[in-house]
Formats: C-alpha cells, sequence, structure tokens
C-alpha cells in the first residue's frame, strides 16, 4: 500500500472518531476502567475485529500477490452489487420488524458472526462495510444499528490496517519520498471531510 492509501485510510478513521466520539469515549472508560456499557461495546468489538485479523495477518502477501489484479476486484464489485440489490429486495418482502434496535443491545453472538463476515472483506474490492451491515441486518439489527457497529467496526479493523501499512512504509513516509508533508496533511484532512459527510448523508438515508 502506498502513502496515498495510507493517507485515505486514516482519514476515514478520524471521520469515524469524530463522528461517534461519545461511543469512542465510553470506549476508552471501558478499558481503563468500570463503565459497563463501554466495557460491554468494547468486547464486542473485540470479538468481531479477530477473526478477519487472525486470517488476513497471515494471508496479507498472499492476498496481494494473487487477488488485487483488475478480474478478481471486478468480480468482488459485481457480486457484492448484486447481493446489495437482491437483499433489499428480500428484506422489503419479508418486512419483518427488526429485533436489535440499540448498539447495546447486540448480543456477543451476533457479534461474533458480524465479525466473521467481515472476512470476506479481506478479498480486494469487496466492501467491509457492505458485508458486516448486510451481516448485521440479516441477524436482525436496525439499519441504523447495523450501520454504526460496523463503522465502530472500523476502528479495531482499518487502525489495525493503517498500524501495520505505517510500520511497514515508515522510512518513505519519514523522508517525504512519495508525499511531501503539506500534500499528506491536505490529504488527511480531504479525506476525513469527505468520509465524515458520506457517514452523515448514508445514516440519514
Amino acid at each position: 500500500m502506498n502513502d496515498f492509501e495510507i493517507v485515505i485510510q486514516a482519514g476515514a478513521l478520524l471521520a469515524v472518531v469524530w463522528l461517534y466520539r461519545a461511543r469512542v469515549a465510553e470506549l476508552l472508560q471501558g478499558a481503563v476502567r468500570p463503565h459497563p456499557t463501554g466495557r460491554s461495546l468494547l468486547l464486542k468489538l473485540t470479538v468481531a475485529f479477530l477473526p478477519a485479523a487472525a486470517v488476513g495477518l497471515p494471508l496479507h502477501r498472499a492476498i496481494k500477490a494473487h487477488l488485487f489484479g483488475p478480474f478478481p476486484v471486478a468480480l468482488a464489485l459485481f457480486v457484492g452489487g448484486v447481493a446489495m440489490v437482491l437483499f433489499e429486495r428480500s428484506r422489503r418482502a419479508r418486512a419483518a420488524a427488526p429485533r436489535i434496535t440499540s448498539l447495546d443491545a447486540i448480543p456477543l453472538g451476533v457479534a461474533l458472526v458480524i465479525g466473521l463476515s467481515q472476512i470476506l472483506s479481506l478479498w480486494p474490492g469487496t466492501s467491509r462495510a457492505m458485508v458486516t451491515i448486510l451481516a448485521a441486518l440479516l441477524l436482525g439489527c436496525t439499519p441504523v444499528v447495523a450501520a454504526e457497529f460496523s463503522f465502530l467496526l472500523a476502528l479495531p479493523t482499518l487502525g489495525a490496517a493503517t498500524l501495520f501499512d505505517l510500520v511497514k512504509s515508515r522510512q518513505s513516509l519519514l523522508s517525504g519520498a512519495e508525499i511531501g508533508t503539506g500534500a499528506f496533511l491536505a490529504g488527511l484532512a480531504v479525506a476525513a471531510v469527505v468520509a465524515a459527510i458520506a457517514i452523515r448523508s448514508f445514516l440519514r438515508y
């Protein structure tokens, strides 16, 4: 991953942190002292994060070597688009009332299954948000709860991926060989603002 892609990823993380700052504060409180709500959500996000981490870390090189071609990425985009259309039609036909109407009501088992679905997003071109939101909807979450859990799950998932890529590209970033400091900061700011607008618009929709 080049420096520009790292900036985009980091900007998206900043957007999630800002938009969900109250929830992030709860997570931090749950990590350092007794805080039932924060600790419960932190546990669910950890459980949901671990499957993709356990699979993605050992397969990282193989995925980059074999699945980053135009055909695998195009195939993933096509399959993902078809899946979203078919799921939405099925959901409207069923018209079943969602069982899980808040983040705090998500059972640990549901968090685990959402995390297992996130493994699919290791295939390049597959939207991480799409697979986790669809999984959450299938498991009985409301659309807003599904989206919010997916976006919060981006914090450990993309955070770990960004940290991994930063370590690998630290020499390039420190030397400014690929992009300068000004371009780095500008890219970070633009990525954060655009991601925040996209997330807010999606949740309103």
